[in-house]
């Protein structure tokens, strides 16, 4: 259950580095990735003026203590607490490409979404900025990303010692909680009412398997809505909720009517968690598999 990255992208990463020491001896700076939607992103030296189009980069970049490197951020940004005093340039969707291009940034990083993602970081483009942009949907992808990070920052080092720390703290959880045979089923409320739930296609779904239980929608979709009904047949053995953008004030699920049948909260086993923590990749996903794993094989809540 411990995830490393595969043998391909080991392969591929060395390749990189190899790349990477090559130029800098010949005196040349020039640092290459290929992001997750098949872009080759080229920066002439390394980046040192970065604009994230979403809280996962700053996170990411801060554990990697280059936080200073990040010229700006979006409107809800506002974790880490340092990155409150960067101007806001809009949405992570809706970005102000005039106020980013007054910043000059040579990078800027953006998650895959809806096609809006996408589509914002096209005026960027066709003024010459270099743009990268990522999909995440588990841990095996997350330090893939980071690698690459190290890349076009020119600290290869920083990401590995984020991923090494990070694999530490999962091969620990493994070790410390994750010996069943049985998993317990679990259910991942993204809101309500109108119930959204994680699937297989969210990061939510590998910090479960990492716990040690099993996610207990199949669908292979990010987020899957669900009828009451479906939640009642599926009858999970736990109920976690999530609190933040998202889901800001929901009725804790003992207090709903239609949900007293469901084994979970017959049971008294439902969990309220950060939405930040859980839903938004980024080394915080670690802890999230911390709580949830002691949840989940101790009942106990941090």
């Amino acid at each position: 259950m411990s995830i490393r990255v595969s043998a391909f992208r080991r392969f591929f990463f060395l390749l990189l580095l190899i790349s990477f020491a090559g130029t800098a001896s010949a005196g040349q700076a020039a640092l290459s990735i290929t992001d997750d939607f098949g872009n080759e992103v080229t920066l002439q030296a390394p980046a040192k003026r970065i604009v994230a189009l979403y809280g996962s980069f700053n996170e990411i970049l801060y554990a990697m203590d280059l936080g200073d490197r990040l010229v700006a951020r979006t409107a809800a940004d506002h974790y880490p607490e340092q990155i409150t005093a960067l101007p806001s340039i809009g949405t992570h969707m809706r970005p102000n490409p005039e106020l980013i291009v007054a910043l000059k940034p040579d990078l800027v990083l953006q998650m895959a979404g809806r096609s809006q993602a996408a589509t914002a970081l096209e005026p960027l483009k066709t003024r010459g900025i270099p743009c990268a942009m990522f999909k995440v949907a588990s841990f095996e992808e997350m330090f893939f990303m980071v690698r690459r990070l190290g890349v076009l920052t020119g600290e290869p080092e920083s990401a590995s010692g984020l991923i090494e720390s990070m694999n530490a703290r999962l091969d620990s959880v493994l070790q410390k909680y994750v010996t069943s045979s049985v998993l317990p089923s679990v259910f991942f409320e993204i809101r309500y009412p109108n119930l959204l739930a994680a699937g297989q296609g969210s990061i939510v779904n590998d910090i479960i398997r990492h716990a040690g239980g099993i996610n207990c929608i199949s669908n292979h979709k990010k987020i899957v809505r669900m009828g009451e009904e479906e939640l009642m047949r599926l009858n999970p053995r736990t109920y976690v909720y999530q609190t933040g953008r998202m889901n800001p004030s929901p009725v804790r699920p003992d207090e709903r009517s239609h949900f007293k049948l469901i084994d979970a909260v017959r049971n008294k086993r439902i969990l309220k968690v950060d939405e930040s923590v859980f839903s938004r990749p980024g080394p915080r996903n670690v802890e999230a598999v911390e709580i949830l794993a002691d949840f989940l094989f101790n009942n106990k809540e941090k």
